[in-house]
């Protein structure tokens, strides 16, 4: 947040309570729209909506999409649907179509029967797509040019409609049926010969978006072609709107959220960190710490099953967190690196054997370093009578051996567990790494004191 909003509050708070609301206005003059909704988002309710009710007309439509849906329904109640309704139809599409979906279903229903016919059209259209996706984020406000002009008059048409386009760094071609034949950056017309056709800028080639698209489709084809602004078209070829990177950026962050919320072992969570109600966060985390409870509970039983011989040989006990550790660590790395290369397209779930190939030659590069540290500490630890057993070397190779096979088996496990759940068609960031560890604590356990069973056998 800007350190200058937090300033502000103590003398905006002051300024409402004292009624003072042309020099409330001045306070707030010159402001960008993030940092006015930050500020409104600091006061109470009943305060916002009286600061609200002082910004200039063609600043509050911006500052009214960057609120949580929470306030926006407090300053709908306390504006009235009508003055409501002037902010709502004075912001873009696409940020319209989001704030009435947050909006109960009653009222955002009102709002849009009450819009001009034309605000009404587009917001039902955009409201009509499936939530997720690119249909969801397009704006029809662009600027399209018929493929039969001159590079002139083609800059005369953006001069004339582009005031109200949401950007004009892209210029989108169409031909008589409204298909979309090309798009050009606005650099290539600035310095293009005014007299040239406008047919000679173009390359047959485009890239497009379907409505339907899932809303990571376009962060991915954003982000591979570096574009700023990408048309959406539908069956047809038909240039319906378009998506721009500020909507993309939301998204993307969006997705990155969630994916870490669910690689530390936590639901995603639907409102800020300081926002979230304790019952939610109780049933966001409490579910998951539930799972991987019962899933130790796999651990307890490995544990029970070779009781007598730990309580014969109870330096194997010692080693355990070592060993267990080393695997649990390789995994959770693993399943992070996995995660990340499929979110951003840089393998498939038909790519596993390569994946699982590239992990075996990786742990076992791990697990031979991590192994050999593993016996040098077992053995430092008998040399100063720390640890005592009637087979030094024996228990050494154990230690050994056993890092060595589950931190191989850890990188399996963890690479491949992102990529069943992708196949799956689930989220691979449910491959969390407390989950990961949870597994190689069971599993692990099983290679370590069969490592045991085998290498002590006269000693427990």
């Amino acid at each position: 947040m800007n350190p200058t909003v937090q300033l502000l509050e103590p003398e905006l708070r002051e300024l409402v309570a004292e009624g003072k609301y042309r020099e409330l206005r001045q306070a707030l003059h010159g402001m960008h729209f993030e940092d006015v909704a930050d500020v409104l988002e600091m006061l109470e309710p009943d305060e916002a909506s009286v600061v609200f009710r002082v910004l200039p007309r063609e600043s509050a439509g911006d500052v009214f999409a960057s609120l949580d849906s929470d306030l926006q329904e407090e300053i709908v109640r306390q504006l009235g649907e009508g003055k409501a309704l002037r902010v709502i139809e004075s912001m873009d599409p696409d940020d319209r179509a989001a704030v009435l979906e947050e909006l109960p279903a009653q009222v955002a229903q009102r709002l849009i029967n009450a819009m001009s016919p034309e605000n009404r059209r587009v917001t039902q259209l955009i409201l009509g797509y499936p939530e997720e996706s690119v249909g969801r984020l397009m704006t029809p406000d662009y600027v399209r040019v018929p493929q039969d002009r001159t590079v002139q008059q083609a800059i005369d048409h953006i001069r004339r409609h582009g005031r109200d386009a949401e950007t004009i760094h892209w210029v989108f071609v169409v031909d008589d049926r409204g298909r979309l034949t090309a798009d050009v950056h606005i650099r290539k017309l600035l310095l293009a010969d005014p007299s040239q056709p406008l047919t000679d800028l173009l390359i047959d080639r485009f890239i497009a978006l379907h409505p339907t698209d899932d809303q990571e489709e376009a962060v991915r084809v954003m982000n591979r072609y570096d574009r700023t602004a990408l048309p959406v078209v539908d069956d047809a070829g038909v240039l319906l709107g378009i998506i721009t990177y500020d909507d993309i950026a939301d998204v993307a962050e969006a997705e990155a959220t969630e994916d870490i919320q669910m690689l530390g072992g936590v639901s995603v969570l639907e409102t800020p960190y300081l926002d979230t109600p304790h019952t939610t966060m109780l049933r966001k985390r409490g579910g998951w710490l539930a799972l991987l409870f019962v899933g130790q509970i796999i651990t307890v039983a490995v544990l029970s099953a070779f009781r007598q011989r730990l309580e014969a040989a109870i330096v194997l006990a010692l080693f355990i967190p070592l060993v267990i550790s080393c695997g649990g660590n390789s995994g959770s790395q693993a399943a992070t690196l996995v995660t990340r290369a499929l979110a951003l397209d840089e393998l498939s779930p038909g790519d596993w054997l390569r994946v699982v190939r590239r992990e075996l030659l990786t742990g076992l590069g791990l697990g031979v370093g991590l192994g050999l540290l593993g016996v040098a500490t077992a053995l430092l630890w008998m040399s100063v009578g720390t640890a005592q057993t009637s087979s030094p070397v024996g228990l050494s190779l154990t230690v050994g051996l056993g890092i060595l096979s589950v931190v191989m088996w850890g990188t399996v496990l963890g690479s491949l567990l992102p990529i069943a759940l992708s196949r799956a068609g689930l989220d691979p960031a449910a491959a969390s790494t407390p989950l990961v560890a949870t597994l190689m604590d069971a599993s692990g356990m099983l290679i370590y004191l069969g490592f045991a069973v085998v290498l002590l056998r006269g000693a427990i």
